[in-house]
């Protein structure tokens, strides 16, 4: 007699679970879809000759492909200079940003510290107000720090939404733990920066992440803070050239039409949008591991 195939765990499942668990794939897929499509089409497109884009769209013609904007891009300073200080204050935010977040949510989540349920609360009310950006314009240059680096770094460093995630993470783990190191005569700070945290490194990858992605793809604060342009990140390049279509003069200076410079500066959105993704594309998937077991961990308990 042959061997009945054991069912497999979705066939198991009730006639409803499956139901709405194929609506969720179907759902899900279209969400994946509608995120891909438009990837595919900008990386394409960036390759495509202007005029064949203009008046054909893609093509899978290589003889009608170009490395035209990269070599454009790449070759223009001003996109360096702005790439450099992304990822300079990308990093540096990152590293203020998690470390006070960390140092923020320990005592958070200590039951003995005395004045955590004021605090929480004076922590949440932040959450929903603010002070708007003209009294918080007035204090940046009242410190001094307008046209600075840390009129970037400096002002929104503390996540409260990062320190509750953290805190909860922090509440998951065993007292056990400190207890036998409080037996071993270990000290607080002993404790936090030499046990407590070499466990926590999945919800210090997740925030890290966060905190770097959300830096990298900022550039209001840039916009309101920075006047000299040797200080500005590539996201303000960015948006002069896909928002107000006005890229670097020395990528379309050798352009005699107008029509050819509009085709040129067309071609150098896409192109420019797939050079700013690549620090992302490339951090992502080192930090991917830790990602979903901090963000699922920090969720567990509130």
């Amino acid at each position: 007699m042959e061997k009945r195939k054991p069912k497999s765990e979705f066939a198991k499942l009730p006639t409803e679970d499956k139901t709405l668990l194929i609506i969720g794939y179907i759902i899900l897929g279209l969400f994946i879809v509608a995120i891909i499509l438009p990837v595919i089409y900008i990386i394409l497109a960036s390759f495509v000759d202007p005029i064949t884009l203009q008046n054909s769209g893609l093509t899978f013609d290589f003889s009608k492909w170009t490395l035209t904007a990269y070599e454009r891009v790449m070759s223009n300073s001003q996109i360096w200079v702005g790439f450099r200080n992304a990822l300079f204050y990308s990093v540096a935010f990152t590293a203020i940003s998690t470390v006070i977040t960390l140092l923020a949510a320990y005592p958070m989540s200590r039951s003995d510290f005395k004045g955590r349920g004021f605090f929480n609360l004076l922590f949440v009310i932040t959450m929903y107000f603010g002070g708007g950006l003209i009294p918080t314009y007035l204090l940046i240059s009242d410190l001094g720090m307008l046209d600075t680096i840390w009129a970037i770094l400096i002002p929104g460093a503390f996540s409260v939404w990062n320190m509750i995630v953290a805190r909860t993470y922090y509440m998951g783990i065993p007292k056990d733990l400190q207890e036998a190191a409080e037996i071993d005569g270990a000290s607080e700070m002993v404790y936090f920066f030499r046990i407590l945290l070499p466990v926590c490194m999945p919800i210090i990858a997740t925030i890290a992440m966060w905190q770097f992605v959300g830096m990298w793809n900022s550039y209001f604060d840039a916009m309101i803070y920075l006047n000299d342009a040797s200080k500005q990140p590539l996201q303000l390049v960015l948006r002069s050239i896909l928002i107000q279509n006005q890229p670097e003069p020395g990528m379309v200076s050798d352009m005699q039409s107008t029509a050819a410079r509009a085709q040129l500066a067309e071609l150098l959105k896409y192109a420019t949008i797939i050079i700013s993704s690549l620090p992302l594309m490339i951090m992502y998937p080192f930090f991917q591991k830790y990602f979903d077991s901090g963000i699922m961990a920090g969720a567990v308990k509130g």
